[in-house]
C-alpha cells in the first residue's frame, strides 16, 4: 500500500467498487488453514503459517479502498480445545507474526489492537508482544487493525454485563452495554466475510454483527487475495441494507 500512488478512488474504479459505499468495518473469519494443508499433505500448522501473507494482503487491500476498521478472528475461546501441539504453535506463531510485521503495519499508519481476554492461558511473552504492538501503533490514525485473540462474542457480552454489575448500574440499555465492551468506540461490522465454505458466525463479534452483511466464500484462507476481498465488497454493495425498515428500492416500500 505505501508503495502505491493510486488514490482510493482509483483503486475502487479499477476493481468496480463504488468509493462512496465502502464498508467502514470489515470483519473476517479466516477459516480453512487446516484443510489447505491437508490437501497438500502437510501438517495443519503449515496451513496457519501459509495464511500469514493473506492477512497482510487483505489488510492492505481493505485500507487501500478506505476501510477504517478491519478485524480478524485469530484465536477463539473455543480454540483451546484443539490439540495441545496446535495451540502451542498458534501461540508462538502469533508472537512471531507480531515481531515480524508490527513495524511494517506501523509504517502504514495502522493501529493494532487486540480484543479478547488476557488471562492466565495466554503466555506472558505473547502478552508482552501484544502490549508492545499496541503501544507502538496507538497514535496511528489511518485505520484500525483489530485481532480477536482468546476472544468469544458471548464472553465479551458476559464481561460487559459483569462490569454493569460491578458499576452497580441501575438502568441497563444498549448504550450501557456498548460502553463496556472491549472497544466501546468500535463501530458495528458492515461486512462479515468467512472463507472455506463454512456458513457460521462462530461466536465472532456477536454484538457488532447485528446488522452486518454476511458474505461466504469457498476459498480457503491461505488462498484469499485482494481480489477475493474486493469481490466481497462488491457483493456487499449490491445488498439493500434496510436495518429493519424499508428502503426506497424495496418492493414493499410502495405497497
Amino acid at each position: 500500500m505505501s508503495k502505491q500512488k493510486d488514490s482510493a478512488k482509483d483503486i475502487c474504479n479499477a476493481f468496480s467498487i463504488d468509493p462512496t459505499r465502502v464498508p467502514n468495518h470489515v470483519g473476517v473469519v479466516m477459516d480453512g488453514n487446516g484443510r489447505w494443508a491437508s490437501q497438500r499433505g502437510l501438517e495443519r500448522t503449515e496451513g496457519h503459517a501459509a495464511g500469514e501473507s493473506a492477512i497482510l494482503e487483505s489488510l492492505e487491500a481493505a485500507v487501500d479502498i478506505g476501510v477504517k476498521w478491519y478485524t480478524v478472528y485469530a484465536f477463539s475461546t473455543e480454540n483451546w480445545r484443539r490439540p495441545p501441539s496446535e495451540v502451542a504453535f498458534l501461540m508462538k506463531f502469533n508472537e512471531d507474526v507480531l515481531v515480524r510485521r508490527r513495524d511494517y503495519i506501523n509504517d502504514l499508519g495502522i493501529r493494532i489492537r487486540f480484543a479478547g481476554r488476557r488471562d492466565w492461558r495466554v503466555p506472558r511473552r505473547l502478552l508482552r508482544r501484544i502490549q508492545e504492538s499496541e503501544e507502538l501503533t496507538r497514535k496511528n490514525k489511518k485505520a484500525n487493525f483489530t485481532v480477536a485473540f482468546n476472544y468469544g462474542g458471548r464472553t465479551e457480552i458476559v464481561d460487559a454485563v459483569q462490569k454493569l454489575v460491578d458499576d452497580k448500574v441501575k438502568k441497563v440499555d444498549e448504550r450501557a452495554i456498548q460502553s463496556r465492551l472491549y472497544f466501546p468506540e468500535m463501530p458495528d461490522v458492515d461486512l462479515y466475510v468467512r472463507t472455506s465454505g463454512e456458513y457460521r458466525i462462530s461466536n465472532f463479534l456477536l454484538w457488532q454483527l447485528a446488522y452486518s452483511e454476511l458474505v461466504f466464500t469457498d476459498v480457503l484462507w491461505p488462498d484469499f487475495s485482494k481480489e477475493h476481498l474486493y469481490a466481497a465488497v462488491r457483493e456487499y454493495q449490491n445488498r439493500d441494507r434496510r436495518y429493519g425498515g424499508l428502503s426506497d428500492s424495496s418492493p414493499d416500500a410502495k405497497v
